[in-house]
């Protein structure tokens, strides 16, 4: 049986974490219609409420026809105690225009006590409340489940319990995310399976290349159901780099 599978390339964001890369504004433009040109199916152009050059750029893409792809614009879920309607996060990705907003949420209980320094119950209710304001003003809404297979082997069903939130509230993708890049292929498989028992909404798999699996476990997980596939041109990204698109897809 032949699948679809989505090709979402973070180039222009994840990519510049990476030591030496650095894009202007008409840098990423002309890069752009490049992975437009070349099939991909969403470029993630930035993070409009941290960096003013991405937003410029997203204000600049207004008036760039693409002819394949979707532009997806980068964001975390609102603050803790606050609401995603007064968010300046928020209203700076729906100022920016892109058709899809990709959330990042934390999945790893230590990570929301520990780094927001609040409670488990608020951060679900975060990713809940993120995802169903944005969820009527965009084409599609994309949660990434940061750091999710720690947070699954550390506390398995809080992590689940985040996917659901992100579910309940709309979110078209549920990607889960090997953000310090340590899992390995078979614990990837089993994980994977996992989740599929739980969550009827389609998955995505977003991984880093620490232990030189990147490739490997992005391979992997779309043989145990992940529709969409995150990465990077070249494998470009913070510390040890991001999935290699241009292995992954003739891969695939």
């Amino acid at each position: 049986m032949r699948r679809l599978i989505k090709i979402y390339d973070t180039t222009l964001r994840d990519g510049t974490q990476g030591e030496g890369v650095s894009f202007s504004m008409e840098d990423k433009v002309r890069l752009a219609s490049r992975l437009d040109a070349l099939g991909v199916h969403y470029i993630e152009g930035g993070w409009p409420g941290s960096n003013p050059k991405d937003l410029r750029f997203f204000r600049r893409m207004q008036d760039v026809t693409l002819k394949h792809a979707k532009l997806a614009a980068f964001s975390m879920t609102r603050r803790a105690g606050g609401t995603a309607a007064s968010d300046a996060n928020m209203r700076a990705l729906i100022d920016g225009g892109a058709p899809v907003a990709t959330i990042v949420g934390k999945s790893w209980d230590f990570h929301v006590t520990d780094a927001l320094g609040t409670t488990l119950p608020e951060n679900l209710a975060m990713i809940e409340d993120t995802i169903a304001f944005l969820r009527p003003k965009m084409d599609e809404v994309i949660f990434d489940a940061e750091h999710f297979f720690d947070g699954f082997r550390a506390n398995r069903e809080y992590a689940l319990a985040t996917l659901a939130a992100a579910a309940r509230a709309g979110a078209h993708w549920l990607v889960l995310c090997d953000t310090n890049g340590g899992t390995l292929p078979f614990d990837l498989v089993e994980i994977m399976r996992e989740v599929k028992s739980h969550v009827q909404t389609p998955l995505g798999i977003h991984v880093h290349n620490d232990a030189e699996c990147a490739v490997a476990n992005s391979l992997a997980a779309v043989l145990e159901g992940a529709d969409q596939v995150q990465g990077t041109l070249n494998g470009y990204g913070e510390r040890c780099g991001n999935a290699n698109l241009v292995s992954i897809i003739p891969a695939l």
